[in-house]
């Protein structure tokens, strides 16, 4: 009523009566706003507002529940380590599962007929074990070489750098480590130990980039997962019949090659070429870890042939000669189990 009356009165009154307009609008919105309120407030007691159950409940409630409720959360954080220890002990027997299971199948499939000299001679089971002691040895310094390199930067000094440098070099100095260490006679202790320290450096070098992004439990089940499978395969080739699978030499070096030209295959196709590099990178992870593990028990039973034409002075014993090939074979398949772990991660 009174807005139509100043309307009235002129447009210049009006302008002046504007301030006061919005007091008293402002002023008449608050009775609005608490007559809303009343009204939402039903009398009923089924649509009683959770906020003030929750809040009767909070008064009504005593003050040592709060203290019972903090001893039952304080009881519950004690499961994750109970948790922790029982995932441990079950990673440990799938780790036994596996290796009992794969020597169990390998042991049926491939070892059906078993050495008919009356087991391992003395001087092969020595010679074996001597080889086997400098691959734990060379896989040990491996591990701690790479694990230096990780601490002081070094490899994240290698990542920036030229990648062609750092694999061509890295190649040169290997094979040339390599090579050096073979050419070398048994008798020349210094020097050849010295060019086999040399050797697993450079493997160091080369496995350090992917230790350094893999977490410490993943690696750890790797290295589990690759002493179970040599160790089975191993086995079969020290208790198989005498030359049993050195005729595997040749299939073996051609399933390698193609391994490699697959590894080398994502510098030439094209990206968008999606089936045909994840058919490359399949051939890379399983059919690299099948090539290596007939590896493995090929250089296993090179090993005992090497013991006895040492024996009748053919030859020269040398363990460390011997255990350069088991190491890659090591280093061949624990790269491709952390590969395909870090691929099962990445899908959960």
């Amino acid at each position: 009523m009174s807005f139509t009356i100043t309307v009235r009165q002129g447009p210049a009154r009006l302008a002046s009566k504007l301030p006061e307009l919005t007091k008293s609008s402002l002023r008449s919105a608050a009775p609005v706003r608490a007559f809303h309120q009343s009204a939402t407030r039903p009398s009923s007691k089924f649509f009683t507002s959770k906020t003030v159950v929750a809040s009767t409940l909070l008064r009504s409630a005593p003050k040592h529940a709060f203290a019972k409720s903090s001893r039952f959360y304080a009881q519950q954080a004690a499961v994750p380590a109970a948790a922790d220890s029982g995932s441990t002990l079950r990673r440990l027997l799938t780790g036994g599962a596996v290796f009992g299971g794969t020597l169990v199948a390998v042991n049926l499939v491939f070892n059906r007929e078993t050495r008919e000299d009356g087991g391992m001679p003395t001087f092969e089971r020595s010679y074996l074990n001597s080889t086997f002691l400098h691959t734990g040895l060379g896989i040990g310094i491996i591990g701690i070489t790479a694990r230096q390199m990780i601490q002081s930067g070094f490899v994240y000094r290698l990542m920036v750098t030229n990648p062609w440098v750092v694999a061509v070099g890295g190649l040169a100095l290997s094979f040339g480590t390599m090579l050096g260490t073979r050419a070398i006679d048994p008798d020349n202790y210094v020097p050849k130990y010295a060019l086999w320290t040399a050797f697993n450096a450079t493997q160091a070098a080369f496995v350090a980039p992917l230790l350094a992004f893999a977490p410490g439990a993943l690696i750890a089940r790797a290295g589990l997962y690759t002493v179970a499978m040599m160790g089975s395969i191993s086995f079969i080739g020290a208790t198989a019949k005498q030359e049993k699978y050195l005729y595997i030499g040749g299939p073996l070096l051609a399933g390698a090659a193609i391994v490699a030209v697959s590894g080398l295959a994502p510098l030439i196709i094209p990206a968008t070429a999606v089936r045909t590099l994840a058919m490359t990178e399949n051939i890379w992870l399983y059919g690299g870890l099948a090539v290596f593990g007939g590896f493995t028990l090929y250089d296993v039973q090179k090993v005992l042939y090497h013991a006895r034409l040492a024996e009748r002075g053919i030859i020269k014993k040398d363990a460390v000669n011997e255990s350069i090939s088991l190491e890659l074979d090591f280093l061949n398949i624990f790269i491709r189990m952390v590969q395909i772990l870090m691929m099962q991660q990445r899908r959960k």
